[in-house]
């Protein structure tokens, strides 16, 4: 017998909303197949690391059976780090009186670093 399929997964914004809708599809096996085992790194912002330990302590709580590995971080070395998959959902939220064209200028430099980091790194 082959050893069970294993796939390294980075969740960006991972203390967010929509993170929050997808971290059980992926680990219950709904987003790679019911025999493919995962490694999910979480990774957000410094200022929500403490609402990124609380999706943790949650995570670590549901007992995944396919979850292998559970890594949270604000750093997106470490986040990114030989990644298989890479679910970038953290962005900017648009504020107040925001322009549209200001909001895409700021997240464009978001995913434009992450994917030198998913370059570097993944």
């Amino acid at each position: 017998a082959t050893a069970p399929t294993s796939v390294r997964v980075c969740v960006t914004g991972a203390a967010g909303q929509i993170a929050y809708a997808l971290i059980p599809m992926i680990c219950s096996g709904r987003m790679f197949g019911p025999a493919t085992r995962v490694q999910l790194h979480l990774l957000d912002i410094a200022p929500m690391a403490s609402a990124l330990k609380g999706v943790e302590m949650e995570v670590r709580d549901c007992a995944y059976p396919l979850l292998d590995k559970l890594v949270t971080t604000v750093d997106p070395a470490v986040a990114f780090n030989q990644a298989d998959a890479a679910i970038l959902v953290g962005a900017f939220p648009r504020k107040k009186g925001m322009l549209r064209k200001d909001l895409l200028e700021k997240n464009a430099a978001i995913f434009e670093a992450q994917g030198r980091v998913i370059n570097d790194f993944a």
